[in-house]
């Protein structure tokens, strides 16, 4: 690992940069009918609606049709979306400093595997929090679902590191996933793993770095 060689940083969003809690979810999901959400769902193995939600290959219409499918009675979109979003937390102001600090010595960007219905809802949040657009918080943002594409895929990296003319081995990659971070160390990225089961956080983590 060459620190000194960093250049560029990559920032994952979920847990890293935003807190998450995937059973809020799953709680109301099941209020609403949806009783076996925890098998269908989670962040390390997801089923094909999840996973094409995240990709944008289907839209929210689509997704909350597919939903629907799983529930005993009639609900509303706002419903669907309130559910399925409430994993979404806060955004630590920490954090967000952090990030600023590092937008003077670093290029900076983000890549989330996300979906369009989280997204309108975390962006709406961080605004009225804020008072800035989430995104202009990086030179690039990349979202899953904007690209057609996910991590741990090869392909997305492959795609950041070509669009945003990066050098591997001078970009550091943060994020929460083994199996992410396994695949951009494949790629000569440097990489830096925020362990949240150990009680990792990325101010800390960076910081000691």
């Amino acid at each position: 690992m060459y620190k000194d060689r960093i250049k560029n940083i990559i920032f994952d969003l979920g847990e890293v940069i935003i807190n998450l809690d995937t059973m809020r979810t799953a709680s109301e999901m099941k209020k609403l009918g949806f009783l076996d959400f925890e098998k269908s769902y989670s962040l390390l193995s997801q089923t094909d609606i999840f996973d094409l939600l995240e990709k944008g290959l289907i839209n929210p219409d689509q997704f909350r049709g597919e939903i629907r499918k799983h529930l005993q009675t009639s609900v509303s979109d706002e419903q669907i979306d309130s559910a399925w979003s409430a994993m979404l937390l806060d955004f630590p102001e920490e954090r967000i400093n952090l990030i600023k600090i590092a937008n003077q010595k670093y290029r900076t960007f983000l890549l989330s595997n996300t979906n369009k219905i989280h997204f309108d809802n975390y962006i709406s949040d961080f605004k009225t929090k804020f008072g800035f657009h989430f995104s202009t918080l990086f030179e690039k943002a990349y979202y899953s679902f904007e690209l057609g594409m996910r991590k741990p895929d090869s392909d997305i990296f492959k795609y950041v590191i070509k669009k945003s003319r990066l050098v591997p081995d001078e970009t550091l990659f943060i994020d929460d996933s083994e199996a992410n971070i396994k695949t951009a160390k494949s790629l000569g990225i440097q990489t830096l793993w925020i362990d949240v089961k150990n009680g990792d956080d990325l101010v800390e983590k960076l910081i000691g770095f």
